[in-house]
């Protein structure tokens, strides 16, 4: 994968996890859990892009 990508997928990643941090700190009661389940997955799935890319790019 390109370095641009994986640029634009780390600014992205970290984007929707300081959108998970600020919906983690409200009351229970007020966190909207379909919007909290959604940013999980999208940060776990951009994160392992990210992981993958690391490791490849690892030398062998």
């Amino acid at each position: 994968m390109s370095d641009d990508f994986i640029t634009i997928v780390a600014i992205v990643s970290l984007m929707i996890w300081i959108a998970v941090s600020k919906e983690a700190v409200k009351p229970s009661k007020e966190i909207n859990w379909r919007k909290m389940i959604t940013l999980l997955s999208a940060g776990s799935l951009s994160a392992l892009i990210i992981t993958i890319s690391l490791v490849q790019s690892l030398p062998s």
